[in-house]
């Protein structure tokens, strides 16, 4: 049994992609070609790699339903995703990617069982741990677009852009130092 059901699990994930879409959203097209340095992902490469991330989770645990890495075809998967990645994209396109991929995503998340969470997957040969859960595999798709998504708040950043998380902190902090001041006059 998991701590944590498919109903939470997918809502969880709907938060971490609302966020990712406020980005997406506050940062104009014209920066959608950014990039921190040549070696990097652009804003828009960025954006639709998370969109796009969890095909590979699908393809895995739904299509496959695979129970061990053994016999996948990791290169053959993941080039077809960086050429479906390496795709131009407007803004709009990749805010309906991001939305569409993302619900898509969730809806599938919250039709899974207990049982189907809590099998065990075979990692592949020299990993630590040697396996883990299904749970724990889906869970990792928060991570990586959490991971991402930082990486998308600092080139926010050196675009002039204060993050909507941070803006939303600032305003929070100010009504309770506001309300504190209130509190404390006569």
């Amino acid at each position: 049994m998991t701590y944590y059901g498919s109903k939470e699990l997918a809502a969880s994930f709907r938060t971490v992609r609302a966020n990712t879409i406020a980005i997406a959203q506050d940062i104009d097209e014209q920066h959608y070609g950014f990039s921190a340095s040549p070696d990097t992902r652009t804003v828009a490469q960025t954006l639709i790699h998370i969109a796009l991330a969890t095909k590979f989770l699908e393809q895995f645990h739904a299509v496959e339903r695979r129970v061990s890495f053994e016999g996948f075809d990791f290169q053959g998967f993941f080039a077809k995703l960086q050429a479906d990645e390496a795709s131009p994209r407007n803004k709009q396109q990749i805010l309906d990617a991001l939305t569409g991929e993302g619900e898509r995503f969730a809806q599938w998340l919250e039709s899974l069982s207990e049982d189907f969470l809590s099998e065990m997957v075979s990692l592949p040969p020299g990993a630590t741990p040697s396996g883990k859960s299904r749970f724990e595999m889906l869970l990792a798709t928060k991570e990586h677009e959490m991971h991402h998504r930082a990486q998308l708040m600092v080139l926010e950043r050196m675009v002039g852009i204060v993050p909507h998380l941070t803006r939303e902190m600032n305003a929070r902090i100010a009504a309770m130092q506001s309300a504190a001041a209130t509190a404390g006059k006569p």
